[in-house]
This record gives structure tokens, C-alpha cells and sequence, in this order.
């Protein structure tokens, strides 16, 4: 099969930690035809980022969130502030988690484990839609 690759665009989410999974399975038509591949995930922004974790509690985002600001505050004295106090804390956090994500594939389905799911890492307080490259081989 030939490598399959899509834009996802998702609209402007609140700061914090979001899951993702149905839309980036929703922007996959092509999913359902692999038996055995890859789904690589690349977020293309600086203040944002991608994680995998779990997806049943409703305190484990608020938690991350809250850690995350604790690791890095807005009132730490950064050089770089032109854009903001939630700018640089934003690329600390991103850079942590990271932008993409390598989930394999099987049987039409992402081998996520049970509590797992994948989560946009809102890291401004304002920003804005995000684009994810979503790349898609098997066969």
C-alpha cells in the first residue's frame, strides 16, 4: 500500500491536555484497510504538543496540566517574552513532550493500550486552530 498522509485540522482548544484519538481516527478513512503498519502523528507548532496517555479518568489532564505549570511557571525569568508570559513556559512544555508520536497499527485499529489515548497539549492560553500531518503505511 502506498503511503497514505493527511492534514488534520483542529479548531482552538482551551490550555491544557485534550484527547484527540476519535478525531485522529475520524481524518483516517484508510485506516480500517491496513492489517500491519505505522501511524506516525506530527503536531507542526512550537507552544503545543502530543502525548499518549491515559484516557479514563477526568482528573488525569488536570493533573498533567497543573504539573506542567509547576515545571515550568510563567514567572520564571525567561529572556525570550515578546510574544507573551504563556509563550516561553509554552516551548518549555513542548519541547518535554515533543511533537509527534509513532502509534502502530493493526487489524484497522491503533494498538493504543486499554487506558490510552492520544492527547493535544494546549500549552497557550490563546493558541489558536493547530495542524497535525497525520502518516499513515502498511498494508
Amino acid at each position: 500500500m502506498p503511503w497514505i498522509r493527511h492534514r488534520l485540522t483542529l479548531p482552538a482548544f482551551r490550555r491544557g491536555f485534550h484527547i484527540i484519538t476519535r478525531q485522529v481516527v475520524d481524518a483516517l478513512p484508510e485506516l480500517s484497510t491496513i492489517q500491519i503498519g505505522t501511524l506516525h502523528v506530527f503536531i507542526q507548532h512550537t507552544s503545543a504538543s502530543l502525548s499518549i496517555n491515559e484516557n479514563a479518568d477526568p482528573d488525569v489532564p488536570v493533573d498533567l496540566e497543573s504539573s506542567f505549570n509547576a515545571i515550568a511557571p510563567e514567572d520564571f525569568p525567561y529572556q525570550h517574552t515578546c510574544e507573551g508570559p504563556d509563550d516561553m513556559p509554552a516551548h518549555v512544555k513542548a519541547s518535554l513532550l515533543g511533537n509527534s508520536l509513532t502509534i502502530p497499527v493493526e487489524r484497522g485499529r491503533l494498538l493504543l493500550g486499554t487506558w490510552q489515548g492520544i492527547y493535544l497539549c494546549e500549552h497557550r492560553n490563546h493558541g489558536g486552530s493547530r495542524s497535525l500531518i497525520l502518516t499513515l503505511h502498511g498494508e
